[in-house]
């Protein structure tokens, strides 16, 4: 083998040996906060006004209800379970309302006053950092 071959074969098994590093330096990798929570928003959105609601998070629609200060937060999926509409926080009488037929859940999802009969499904939430977390089922 000619020296100028041999020295090609080294430059050439020195940049394939490095190449999976610089890939696995270069690529985007996402570290989950903790095992099945997912993000839903800041604890700064939620302190605005006691309630955060997240239409498109990883774990689904999410209504997260409290503040960052609060030792337990509340987490329901916001679908009304009778028409599908998203429901909302109404703080003055603690309950989650429908806007579309009245329906009312108390704080824990149950439902309070029909037409619907189910209740909200519910999440444990909690603050991680910044960042408002509830544990994806």
């Amino acid at each position: 083998m000619k020296r100028r071959d041999f020295m090609n074969w080294v430059g050439l098994g020195g940049i394939a040996s490095s190449l999976p590093v610089a890939i696995a330096a270069c690529s985007s990798q996402t570290t989950p906060v903790s095992k099945n929570w997912e993000t839903v928003g800041t604890s700064a959105e939620l302190d605005k006004t006691g309630q955060l609601l997240a239409k498109n998070s990883p774990a689904g629609p999410v209504l997260v209800v409290g503040t960052s200060k609060d030792a337990n937060l509340t987490a329901v999926n916001p679908t009304c379970p009778h028409a599908g509409c998203t429901v909302g926080w109404k703080a003055e009488v603690k309950k989650f309302v429908c806007p579309c037929h009245d329906s009312e859940f108390g704080i824990d999802g149950k439902v309070q006053k029909g037409p619907a009969t189910e209740a909200l499904k519910t999440y444990a939430a909690k603050i991680e950092g910044n960042s408002v977390v509830v544990k994806a089922s």
